[in-house]
C-alpha cells in the first residue's frame, strides 16, 4: 500500500463511507468472510480520504467495508488521508499494489494457526464461528494438522486440505501416499480414480490375505503364483477318483502335498483355488484334456506379448472399476444441485432416440441407479421415484434426467471399454461436457483419444 505523509486513525459507521469506483469489480461477500466480520469486526483499518464537502471516500478496503453493512458492525477503523480523487492514475495504482501485494495464507499457515487455536481449547465449532470458516473445513484441517505427514504433505507438495485429508487413510503405506500424492500433483483430475483404486486394491490384498491365513492354518502350502495347466500342481478339477467321478475339494481339505492360490476378482472378493501335487499318493488320476485347447485355456507359456496384454487387460479392468465408483458418486453429487445443466432437456431427448433400450431396461428393472442418482433408499418398490417426485415437485427434470443417465449407467461394466458403444460414449461424453474428468479407461470407452 502507498504509505501517505499524514494522516489520522478514526473509527466511522460503515454506512457513512462511500466506496469509489474500484480495479476490483466485484467485491465477492461469502457468508464466512462476514461471520468474521460480525464475529471480530475489521482488524485492518481501511483507508478513506475526505472530500470538501465532509464525506468520506473508501480508497481501499471496499470488501472490509461491505462486510461490515452486512454484519451490521457499528464502527470500523479507518485511516483518513490527504488524497483527493482528482488524481485517478494514484488511486488506481493504489488500488492495484493494496491487491496484488497482499500475500494470501497458504493451507499449511491455516492448519497450524487452527491447530494452535485448538491448543488453546477452541473446538472445531468455537475456530469456525470466530474465523467464519465452515466447521466441517476446521475438522478437515485439523485431522491434517495432527498428522506430520498429511502436513508435510500440504507444505512442501502443495496438496489441498481436502487431498491431504483423504491421504491420511493410507498413513502408514508409503509406497501408496508416494503414488498418490504424485498423481495429485500432476493429474489432479485423476486423483479420486487413482485413490478408489488404491482403495479397491488395499481390499483385495486383505481379501486374499485373510483366506490366505485360513488356508495355511488347515496346512495348506500358498501359492504366490497360479500354476499353468499342464503338469504338477494339478488343479482339483482335472483329477478323477478311481471310480472316474470329479474330485470334491471337501475330500482332500488338510491334506498333505495340497497347495492354495487365492485369487482376487470383481468386487474383492477372495477365493481359494486348490491344487494337489502328487494325485497318485491320493488314488486320483489326472484328466488332462478336460482343460484343453477346445476350452480356450493357455495350453503352454504365454509370449511376452500375450503377457503385456494380459496386464493391460488386468490394469484397465481395475481402473474401470475404481472410475465407476466415482463416476457414479460424481453423477449423483451433480444431480443434487438446485439446478440442472442448462441443455437437460437436450440430453434427455437424445438419451431417449439414442439409448431407447439401454432405458428401457434400467426402467423395467427398478432403476436402482436412478435412485441411487437421487439419494433414494431403494426399497425395491415401483413407486419409490414417484414418491420422491410427489414430495419434490420442483425437481421433476432431474428425476427424468436420472432416470436416463441411470439407464445407460446401470448397463455399464467391464466390457463398456473393450467394446465401446455410440450410446455410452456419448453418455461419458456428455458428463465431461459437464466437468466430470474422464481417466483414460473411459475415454477409451468415450472413443476419445487417451490424451484428449
Amino acid at each position: 500500500m502507498i504509505i501517505h505523509n499524514t494522516g489520522t486513525l478514526e473509527h466511522i459507521a460503515p454506512t457513512a463511507l462511500t466506496v469509489e469506483t474500484n480495479v476490483r469489480t466485484v467485491a465477492p461477500l461469502d457468508e464466512g468472510f462476514i461471520a468474521s466480520i460480525r464475529e471480530n469486526g475489521v482488524l485492518t483499518p481501511i483507508l478513506a480520504w475526505r472530500a470538501q464537502d465532509g464525506t468520506l471516500h473508501v480508497r481501499a478496503g471496499q470488501r472490509r467495508t461491505l462486510a461490515a453493512r452486512e454484519a451490521g458492525i457499528d464502527t470500523i477503523p479507518a485511516y483518513i488521508v490527504d488524497a483527493a480523487d482528482d488524481d485517478t492514475a494514484r488511486r488506481i495504482v493504489e488500488q492495484l499494489i493494496e491487491n496484488d501485494q497482499r500475500e494470501e495464507l497458504t493451507d499449511a499457515d491455516r492448519i497450524q494457526a487452527w491447530r494452535a487455536l485448538e491448543l488453546e481449547g477452541l473446538s472445531a465449532t468455537a475456530i469456525a464461528k470466530r474465523t467464519g470458516t465452515k466447521r466441517d473445513r476446521i475438522k478437515i484441517g485439523l485431522a491434517v494438522a495432527a498428522s506430520e505427514t498429511a502436513t508435510g504433505l500440504v507444505a512442501a507438495s502443495g496438496l489441498t486440505l481436502d487431498q491431504a485429508a483423504i491421504l491420511l487413510e493410507f498413513d502408514g503405506d508409503d509406497e501408496t501416499v508416494a503414488e498418490l500424492t504424485d498423481v495429485a500433483t500432476t493429474e489432479p483430475g485423476y486423483f479420486p480414480v487413482a485413490v478408489e483404486r488404491a482403495r479397491q486394491e488395499r481390499a483385495a490384498r486383505e481379501a486374499k490375505e485373510k483366506v490366505e491365513q485360513e488356508e495355511a492354518a488347515k496346512g495348506h502350502r500358498i501359492l504366490t503364483e497360479r500354476p499353468g495347466y499342464s503338469g504338477a500342481p494339478y488343479r482339483v478339477r482335472m483329477l478323477r477318483t478311481a471310480e472316474g467321478e470329479p474330485v470334491e475339494v471337501e475330500g482332500i481339505l488338510g491334506k498333505p502335498s495340497v497347495a492354495v492360490y487365492v485369487a482376487t476378482y470383481y468386487g474383492g472378493e477372495a477365493r481359494a483355488e486348490y491344487f494337489v501335487d502328487d494325485p497318485a499318493a491320493f488314488g486320483f488320476t489326472v484328466q488332462e484334456d478336460t482343460y484343453g485347447g477346445t476350452s480356450g485355456a493357455q495350453s503352454g507359456p504365454m509370449t511376452d506379448e500375450q503377457k503385456a496384454e494380459r496386464k493391460e487387460l488386468i490394469a484397465n479392468n481395475k481402473e474401470w472399476d475404481a472410475a465407476e465408483t466415482v463416476r457414479r458418486e460424481w453423477v449423483a453429487q451433480f444431480l443434487a444441485r438446485k439446478t440442472t445443466p442448462k441443455n437437460a432437456q437436450t440430453v434427455i431427448a437424445d438419451a431417449l432416440t439414442s439409448a431407447q433400450w439401454k432405458i428401457a431396461d434400467g426402467l423395467t428393472h427398478g432403476s436402482s441407479t436412478a435412485k441411487a442418482f437421487l439419494g433414494i433408499e431403494d426399497n425395491h418398490q415401483g413407486d419409490d421415484l414417484s414418491d420422491y417426485l410427489t414430495a419434490h415437485p420442483n425437481r421433476a427434470t432431474h428425476v427424468t434426467l436420472a432416470m436416463v443417465l441411470g439407464g445407460i449407467e446401470q448397463n455399464t461394466n467391464r466390457q463398456t471399454w473393450r467394446s465401446p458403444s455410440a450410446d455410452t460414449a456419448w453418455y461419458l461424453r456428455t458428463l465431461q461436457e459437464w466437468g466430470y474428468t474422464l481417466c483414460p479407461v473411459e475415454k477409451i470407452a468415450a472413443m476419445l483419444a487417451v490424451d484428449e
